[in-house]
């Protein structure tokens, strides 16, 4: 039986968060306007029992009709790039069919699965009905210690590494992203584990 074994919802909210598959994933898109923009990659990481699965991570590149200039310094992938591309379909299919029933986890999270919704939509496909989680906001309940107070800084990928001595690379490149910000999960909920006694996804879900 495979170790990414499928559980139903209440089951799933009541494991102890070592027996919860995560997919780590981000996106890197042309732009941020969701009905002219497209996903230019998709990149993710499995996490189970604390370990990251780099054998069964996830990395896939999207064929462009166009490309926007202006993205192309920040993620540096161009049309012309020579990258093995797939159709927008066969990538977005091929990424549901890869997170499964797994709790999705990303910085800023919800841009990405919109973005990933939209194009499933644009071809008749099952949206994505995952649980998720954002690290931007799991981060700040690390650092909010008078209940009374609200954190309302939204903290950048680059940020969350630099204030847990995470070593940064290939920023900016939807594999790299999503390995950092898989790392910096990690880390968060061994701080919410000894904190906040965060052991179960219901607890975690909740915060």
């Amino acid at each position: 039986m495979s170790i990414f074994n499928i559980f139903s919802k209440r089951q799933k909210d009541d494991l102890p968060l070592n027996k919860v598959k995560f997919v780590v994933f981000d996106t890197e898109t042309t732009g941020f306007n969701f009905a002219t923009d497209r996903i230019l990659s998709i990149g993710a990481i499995t996490i189970l029992d604390n370990q990251m699965y780099v054998k069964e991570s996830f990395e896939i590149f999207l064929q462009q009709e166009k490309s926007n200039p202006e993205s192309i310094p920040i993620h540096g992938i161009i049309k012309e790039h020579k990258y093995n591309k797939v159709p927008e379909k066969m990538a977005v299919t091929i990424f549901s069919d890869y997170a499964k029933d797994a709790v999705l986890v990303g910085h800023h999270v919800g841009y990405d699965i919109k973005m990933i919704n939209t194009a499933l939509e644009r071809h008749q496909l099952p949206t994505l009905k995952n649980e998720f989680i954002d690290t931007n906001y799991l981060f700040k309940k690390t650092k909010v210690i008078n209940y009374l107070l609200k954190n309302d800084k939204n903290y950048s990928l680059d940020e969350v590494c630099q204030e847990l001595n995470i070593t940064t690379h290939d920023r900016h490149n939807a594999a790299g992203d999503a390995f950092l910000t898989a790392i910096a999960f990690l880390k968060i909920l061994h701080k919410l584990a000894e904190s906040k006694k965060i052991t179960t996804l219901s607890r975690l879900l909740k915060l």
